[in-house]
This record gives structure tokens, sequence and C-alpha cells, in this order.
């Protein structure tokens, strides 16, 4: 495979992991770009030592506050003695001087990340149904973290949390709209004059879904690691649940063009049996939830421009990404029915 990924000096790599874990036949690795990832670069690294899994930010103009590899590798090391299954870190490289950011190394997980299909010794509806209510388990858990525990009660500020996540994502929208859309506009306005009140602090994943997990190739189903942590953070866990409902497709729902989901499939729950089981692991009161699964539109509106305009300027390794057309009115659009129909 090449030397030449962008974004990553292999040869530099491979000689950092020799010394770090001991064994020089990491000196001779070969690497590919795992794609599916829209922002944070990620790769598999092979040597005859085995394999490894590197993250780093994209190449090129980032947003800001965003694509910090310590926070990654910080929460994923608290949570190591959790009943959050995550990667196993490795090695962590806190400058740029080696490829030119700052990356983190983690054990490569072996299982399935379901994106386009189901796989096939879960393809019943029991096997879905199962797999729908690992997952939900899994938020739970992840909810119910001590955080005292974890050594991660320092891991951010959850007063205020969702005042000032709207106010974040209503910038980042700002900064990496080419347009105006009028309905990201009124959702923003009026998440910011509707806030409600948190019901707990917690770890928040900030983009939980299915394919951000690892599914162990076993009966019953199992999810083996939680990926993908930048976006992580302590504050309002409802917040984390109306991403996943989000993602979680029913099959009349508004499709959200940059992220392929099976849910929609015979088998699966619907959103309402989902959290359902989320509440009853967490004991959260859903009232409020409509608000959370209105943000969840404003949020993944102002990602999927980002990841538009990176992909339009190149920075985003050797992935070729669409131009997504009406996904940020879709998204605001749905965004506001919900409110609405609250």
């Amino acid at each position: 495979m090449s030397q030449q990924l962008q974004g990553l000096d292999l040869p530099a790599v491979g000689a950092r992991l020799a010394d770090v874990l001991g064994d020089e036949r990491w000196r001779q690795p070969s690497a590919s770009l795992i794609t599916g990832g829209k922002s944070n670069l990620t790769f598999r690294i092979t040597s005859d030592a085995g394999t490894v899994i590197l993250r780093r930010p994209p190449t090129g103009r980032i947003l800001p506050k965003a694509h910090d590899m310590g926070r990654e590798a910080k929460v994923q090391r608290g949570l190591a003695d959790t009943d959050v299954p995550t990667a196993p870190i490795l090695h962590e490289e806190t400058t740029s001087e080696l490829i030119g950011a700052p990356f983190y190394v983690m054990g490569d997980v072996p299982g399935y990340v379901i994106r386009d299909e189901t796989p096939q010794e879960f393809a019943t509806d029991e096997g879905r149904q199962a797999l729908a209510w690992r997952l939900a388990d899994t938020l739970a858990a992840l909810h119910n973290v001590d955080l005292q525990a974890a050594g991660l009660t320092d891991y951010g500020r959850p007063e205020g949390f969702m005042a000032r996540q709207v106010a974040r994502w209503t910038k980042q929208w700002e900064l990496a709209k080419d347009g105006e859309v009028p309905a990201v506009d009124e959702l923003a306005r009026r998440l910011a004059e509707g806030v409600p009140t948190a019901q707990a602090d917690g770890i928040v994943h900030g983009d939980f879904r299915l394919d951000n997990c690892i599914v162990a190739p076993e009966q019953p189903p199992r999810v083996a690691a939680v990926l993908d942590w930048e976006l992580s953070t302590l504050g309002d866990p409802l917040a984390d649940l109306g991403m996943t409902l989000m993602y979680w497709s029913d099959p009349a729902d508004p499709v959200a063009q940059m992220v392929p989901s099976v849910t929609g499939e015979p088998g699966y729950p619907d959103r309402a049996a989902l959290a359902q089981r989320y509440a009853a692991g967490t004991g959260f009161d859903l009232e409020p939830l409509p608000y959370y699964e209105a943000f969840a539109r404003l949020k993944f509106a102002a990602i999927a421009q980002g990841v538009s305009m990176r992909a339009k300027s190149g920075v985003m390794g050797d992935q070729e990404f669409a131009d997504h057309g009406d996904v940020v009115p879709t998204l605001a659009e749905h965004g506001l029915a919900i409110l609405d129909r609250k």
C-alpha cells in the first residue's frame, strides 16, 4: 500500500510504533485510509506485528476547537474500566512534529461497522431487535458512568451545556455556510429561546449511532467498542439520545443523505421503542425529548456543511464526497416540524 497517503508519514509512524510498542517489525508497515469517516482521518496501520488504528485531524483549515486528539484519547482511557466498551489506547503523540498534527494510536477491535446492510447473522427480526437494544443499553451505560471513578470530572463544563451547544453549532454553521438558509436561522433562534433544564450531568458522546460502534461477530450481538469520540464532553445526556434518534431511520423519514442507515429495515424497533429502552436504563423523563431531536438537526446541518466545505477544498485525504444539495434545508425544516409537533 502507498506510503504517500495524505496526512500520514508512514515511515515516521512505523519507527515511532517500533519504539513505543517494543517491536521492530513495525518499521515495515503498510497503511490504508478507512473510508466512512467524514471528519478526523482514520488509518489502519499493518505490519507483521499486527494491526493498529491511527486517528489524526483532517489536513488543511479546520473549525475552531475541533479535532482535539488529546480529548479523544483521554475519554477512552477513562472509560476503559467501565461498562462502556472502547478500543485500548496504545500511544498518543501530543505535538505536530512527527506527521504535522497530533495523533493517537489504538487497538484494532475486530467486528462489524454496520452502515449499508445488516450482517447476515443478525438479519432476522430477533437479531435486528437485539442490535437495537444493545445500542440503547450502551448509550445508557455511557450516561450512567461515575465521573469521579472514571477520572473525568474535568472533561467538560456541564453547566449551561445546551445553551452553549446551540450557540456553538449556530456559529459553526455561520463559519461553514456558502449561502443563506432561512430555516437554519429560524431553528437556531427557536432552540436558543427554549433551552430545557438538564435532568443530569454525564458524558456526552456527541455523535452516537450504530455505525460509530463496532459490533462483535458473535451471538447474541454485542457492542465491542464505541468509536469517534471527537465531539465528546460533559453535558446533558439527552443531547446524545436526540442525535441517536435522528440517525435511527423510520421508513417515512426525510433521508439524511450523508449517513446511510439500515434501521428502516423490517425488524428494527422504531424510535419510540428505542427511546423507551434507553429511558428504562437511565430513569430519564422523555417529555422534553423533541427539543433534543430538533437540536440534532441543527447540529448535523452544521456538520454537513463543514464536511462539504472541507471536501470542496480537498482536505479530506483520499476520500471524495458529493455535494449534499438539499440536506441542510431539509434537516432544518424537519427540526422546525418537530418543535411545532411538540
